[in-house]
């Protein structure tokens, strides 16, 4: 089975396809998962391998290795485009993760001040006070909302909880509306005998509806470029993609890109 990708707190610097030189901070555990979706194309792998032993990082561990790995970089002249919040699940479930952003802004503003501040979230946190407040000050605040139909969201992102619902994320990420990014993974295939596919014009009218109520400054769609947990899944290409990003553009007046 497929099983973390990031072994550090601090990894990188990546060449991101979407946001450049990117230096990413992994607030899960370092040997282990922990997310509130368990999305069937997670370069992480799926939740079942657990959470490990490590456990989560402490606020004073990442602005520790975070400071020393700018430090260097910054000494020895490295480029840096963006520090990017991803890694082995959620970032927005660290218990004190609106002081992590602060004290990343600090130091971003010390080393590299024209550096962007990106989290890339499932927004199952967002309706939490010091989430919403803390994505507020970062310069990416990028939201994921794969389907806006239930059944498709449960079938491809399978969320821990019963209670996660497209309505309910739709909601909470108005609250950023013209400030924040809505990130689609497009892709078809099967898992377990079931067919899921949500780029169908049902699937699209839907995202259609949620992107006009959410109304983000930027929709991103993008498909699948590296192995999934779940070996059946398909990419979208990028010819399929673009009449898609093409008619919900016409359709919302949005900011569409394909990645």
């Amino acid at each position: 089975m497929q099983t973390v990708l990031f072994h550090s707190t601090i990894y990188g610097p990546v060449k991101s396809r979407r946001l450049g030189v990117s230096l990413g901070i992994n607030l899960m555990p370092n040997d282990g998962k922990l997310c509130s979706f368990d999305c069937l194309y997670c370069e992480a792998g799926f939740n079942a391998q657990g959470p490990g032993h490590e456990g989560i990082p402490s606020r004073e561990s990442v602005k520790r290795q975070l400071s020393k790995k700018l430090k260097a970089m910054s000494q020895a002249g490295e480029p840096l485009d963006v520090i990017t919040f991803s890694g082995n699940g959620e970032p927005t479930l660290h218990p004190h993760f609106k002081e992590v952003v602060h004290d990343v802004l600090m130091l971003r503003d010390r080393y590299y001040p024209q550096a962007k501040v990106s989290v890339l979230s499932n927004a199952t946190m967002v309706g939490r006070p010091g989430v919403a407040e803390a994505l507020n000050k970062v310069d990416n605040n990028i939201l994921k909302l794969d389907s806006a139909i239930p059944a498709t969201l449960r079938a491809l992102n399978r969320p821990v909880s019963a209670n996660v619902l497209p309505e309910g994320i739709i909601a909470d990420i108005k609250q950023f509306a013209g400030q924040c990014v809505v990130q689609t993974m497009m892709l078809r295939g099967s898992y377990e005998g079931h067919v899921i596919d949500n780029t169908t014009p049902a699937e699209v009218d839907a995202l259609i509806e949620a992107y006009r109520q959410m109304a983000p400054r930027q929709v991103m769609l993008y498909s699948i470029d590296r192995p999934t947990p779940a070996t059946e899944l398909k990419t979208v290409p990028r010819e399929e993609l673009q009449p898609i990003a093409d008619r919900i553009a016409e359709a919302t007046g949005l900011t569409v890109t394909v990645s």
